[in-house]
């Protein structure tokens, strides 16, 4: 019955959806006999969502294998937070999670947004309701989370082992948070160009939706290459795989569109840029839905699903940009040019930091899907690493130099000589850095210098725009920005010392025999047998040396039998200036009982995703001050004017 249940509330929330869709309709054409049903409708609508999944959840807990995606997903012997996991572990589940936090959003908009008028609130409600019939759409007729499978398996099939991690349990609901904050955004776009309201008070109104997004995605994934980097086994942080890529282009899309709104809800500005930033914000999340989810790639992330559903998910992205972009073709003309600014003006900044971004946007999904281009005529290429890293890396580095002056600048004008001290300054410091690592450190290439180089500079002027404020009166937001621009420098800083000054060393060694990486001597100790809930695995004793210090480290070369795979679990050594890696593989061929064991030593690889939870927790600081600020007489600095 718990099946039957979620199904229902499946059925009856896209009854609900098509209520406010209707009602919408009704709205614009004047008529408004159903408008006040939009509101009630989104509540409803949110909480048989909500039962839905709790009912999918359940069926997982209590493993119940006559539920073909749970005996698809699950196993009975499976730790208990694997098996909570797998409900959005798959396909169907993943997607009933994507249409839950949709609808619960549309619920919060109706019980909570009260800075926009009611007819531009409705409007949005309904454009909510149009994208969440398609998903409800494609769960019903195409993805069933709750089909029935007779007769039951015994045991089930388990899920995915490389997605048995604690990490990975919590990273795929962060991405989709993202997705579908930014699915609220274009709601917010399209309804505000029907109504013709587009200005600081739906600014205002998206920009909570928009910060709360991007924060998520980067959390996500700030979480996802954390989880490359030690669960895959091959020392990486970031491999420009297709999927990556599928999060990575959201997360651009929206730090652009996050800098836009803030313009057109401060300054009245920059109007229709913000909006199709939020339409292309958007596109991108729906196109990265059918890269992982259409079955066209072959990634440890992406989801294996028959070519139908692929269809169908494109036909839907198809619909929904193409209809907003025509919606963005035939209104943008009605909407009012914003106030004016200087180039040389906080806004002319932030308008050269989203053109890098849209830049850089442009080159990454280019790569991603010219591949998938030529492979449908016939042509096998490949687009890696080698042309990401030269395409995007002069770009970001730009990028940088921007974020250097763009937040001292003043709004509307000013003048660069007012920032020359600051100016050479950072360029003394920049210079400086980068001669020093190469008279000193031979052999490191120039994007890892630069990256050096710029991010210390940029360390420094994150925190430029706190000077001459009185701190305890300074709003949130303004250290939100601060913080998150220090956790991009130390980001930077992190990937362009692991880019820099990593060392390798790839040998095969019997038991008491060692080998050397960068400073340190690693012993292969002992290799000994070890079993878990659902694996057993080969597990190595390695002993590091540095100096006078020892540590032990114990990678796994782990075999799981539901299903069956093999996996590689690395051993992590953690010091203040980086990590030690270690993978122990299987015999080597020779049968001279030596193991494969790989090591590295990364330089403040730490920096990358602590920079990346710091960019995170500024985004958070700033959201708290926009959900709770108090009106109050606006601070003036010389710095920055708000």
């Amino acid at each position: 019955m718990i099946a039957e249940t979620g199904l229902a509330a499946l059925w009856l929330a896209a009854a609900m959806a098509l209520l406010q869709l209707v009602g919408g309709l009704t709205l614009l054409r004047g008529e408004g006999k159903l408008t006040p049903l939009i509101k009630p409708a989104a509540l409803v609508q949110g909480a048989l969502c909500v039962v839905s999944f709790a009912s999918l959840m359940w069926l997982f807990y209590v493993t119940d294998l006559s539920v073909l995606l749970v005996a698809s997903n699950s196993h009975i012997d499976k730790p208990l937070i694997f098996k909570l996991a797998g409900t959005w572990g798959n396909h169907e589940g993943s997607m009933l999670l994507w249409v839950s936090v949709l609808s619960l959003s549309g619920a919060a908009i109706a019980l909570l947004e009260k800075r926009i008028d009611t007819r531009t609130l409705n409007a949005t409600l309904a454009v909510q309701a149009f994208v969440a019939l398609g998903f409800f759409a494609f769960l019903l007729f195409s993805s069933n989370p709750f089909e029935r499978l007779v007769p039951a398996p015994v045991e089930g099939a388990g899920l995915n082992p490389l997605l048995q991690d604690i990490g990975l349990a919590f990273h795929p609901p962060t991405l989709y948070i993202g997705y579908v904050g930014l699915s609220v955004a274009f709601s917010f776009a399209v309804a505000a160009m029907l109504t013709g309201q587009v200005g600081p008070a739906f600014a205002r109104a998206m920009r909570p939706w928009v910060l709360g997004a991007w924060i998520f995605l980067t959390v996500g994934i700030t979480a996802g290459s954390y989880w490359a980097y030690y669960e895959l086994g091959w020392g990486g942080w970031w491999f420009w795989d297709p999927v990556e890529n599928a999060s990575l282009m959201p997360w651009l899309a929206a730090t652009a569109l996050l800098h836009s709104v803030s313009v057109l809800a401060t300054r009245n500005a920059l109007r229709a840029w913000t909006i199709m930033l939020a339409l292309v914000a958007f596109a991108m999340s729906m196109a990265g839905t059918f890269l992982v989810r259409s079955g066209i790639l072959t990634s440890v992330h992406a989801f294996a699903v028959d070519p139908e559903r692929g269809s169908f998910i494109l036909a839907l992205m198809l619909m929904y940009t193409s209809l907003a972009f025509l919606v963005f073709a035939t209104r943008i003309g009605t909407v009012k040019q914003g106030e004016p600014f200087q180039i040389v003006s906080r806004e002319g900044g932030i308008v050269a930091n989203n053109i890098f971004l849209s830049v850089i946007l442009a080159i990454v999904l280019i790569g991603t899907l010219y591949p998938l281009a030529a492979e449908t005529m016939g042509d096998k290429i490949s687009v890696g690493p080698p042309y990401f890293n030269k395409a995007t890396a002069p770009i970001a580095l730009l990028l940088m130099v921007a974020l250097l002056l763009g937040p001292m600048l003043r709004w509307r004008r000013d003048e660069l000589k007012r920032h020359k001290y600051w100016l050479v300054g950072f360029f003394a410091i920049s210079l400086w850095t980068g001669v020093a690592i190469w008279r000193f450190v031979p052999g490191v290439g120039v994007f890892p210098i630069l990256g050096l180089a710029l991010s210390l500079a940029l360390a420094i002027a994150a925190w430029v725009p706190l000077k001459g404020r009185k701190l305890l009166r300074t709003p949130l937001p303004v250290f939100g920005m601060v913080v998150a621009h220090f956790g991009l420098a130390v980001s930077v800083f992190g990937m362009a010392a692991e880019s820099g000054f990593s060392r390798e060393t790839l040998t095969a060694l019997a038991p008491g025999e060692s080998a050397k990486v960068a400073d340190w001597q690693v012993k292969l100790d002992d290799v000994r047998p070890v079993v878990g809930d659902n694996w057993v695995a080969i597990e190595g004793q390695l002993i590091a040396r540095n100096g006078d210090k020892k540590f032990i480290l114990r990678p796994q070369s782990r075999q799981f039998y539901r299903p069956e795979q093999q996996t590689s679990e690395a051993a992590l050594l953690t010091r203040w200036n980086g990590q030690l890696y270690a993978v122990i593989a299987q015999p080597d061929e020779n049968g001279d009982g030596r193991w494969q064991v790989r090591l590295w030593w990364k330089p403040f690889v730490t920096f990358i995703w602590f920079g990346g939870l710091l960019v995170a927790l500024g985004g958070a600081i700033s959201l708290l001050g926009r959900m709770f600020r108090r009106p109050k007489k606006p601070a003036v600095n010389k710095w920055a004017q708000a």
